[in-house]
Formats: C-alpha cells, structure tokens, sequence
C-alpha cells in the first residue's frame, strides 16, 4: 500500500543572487535587493515529503525519527546560519536561488534515502513565496 509522510524542518541563511557574466546594473535591474554585495538572509521553511509502500512488518513508510535525524544531518547542519555563496560546496558556482536551492536538497536526500521513496520538497524563503520539487 502506498503512502506518504511529511517531515518539516526549518534552517536560516543568508545568500546572494549575482550573475558574475553581468553587469552591476544588470544583476541589480535583475535581482534588486537580492543582490545586494553584503548579502541577505532568509528563515527558510522546508517540507519534505516521502511517498513509499508501507513496511508491513513495522507498519511504517519510514520511522519518522530516522526521516527527521537524516533531514538534521543532511540539510539543516550544512546550511543552518550559512551564507550559501561562500560557506557551501553546492553553491560555489550555482545561484543560491529558492529554486537551486529545492534542487540541491532534493539531490541531496535522494542520495541519502534511496530509490524506494519518491521525494518531493516544498521550500519556503518567505511566509508567501515557496518552490516545489517536483513540480
């Protein structure tokens, strides 16, 4: 029987939104006060979910302290009160963009939890704006 679970979870950051192939008027016509040069921070919000067969001899899709143990490994310790651009291997030469950044975490646990879950993450940079991965 299949199912899914939901783990959320919670890390802040700070980042910068700058192509270096552009100009300074450009990245800031762009990306405005996402750019600025001292970088701007974030209390990002993330909804992981986990769709699977149930285990029937334990009747659980995943024991949810595994999911949330793994999610505090993987995730909020790499990034947790990090500036992305410069603290981070994922972002070195990819834009620290929501979208990337749903990007990155999703690879990240697919890594992590193998092929028998299907994984789909829901990432809020603000109470108003969030991505989702997969669409």
């Amino acid at each position: 029987m299949r199912i899914s679970i939901f783990r959320l979870a919670h890390f802040n950051a700070a980042h910068r939104l700058h192509n270096p192939n552009w100009s300074d008027e450009k990245n800031k016509e762009i990306f405005g006060v996402c750019n600025n040069k001292n970088y701007h921070g974030h209390n990002y919000d993330l909804e992981v979910k986990l769709t699977g067969e149930i285990d029937e001899e334990t009747g659980y899709l995943i024991d949810l302290k595994i999911l949330k143990d793994i999610i505090k490994e993987e995730i909020e310790d790499r990034f947790d009160h990090k500036n992305l651009n410069l603290d981070t291997e994922e972002f070195k030469n990819l834009m620290p963009s929501t979208e990337n950044i749903a990007i990155v975490i999703h690879s990240i646990l697919s890594r992590r939890l193998g092929p028998e879950y299907e994984i789909a993450i829901k990432l809020w940079e603000t109470p108003r704006n969030y991505v989702q991965y997969p669409a």
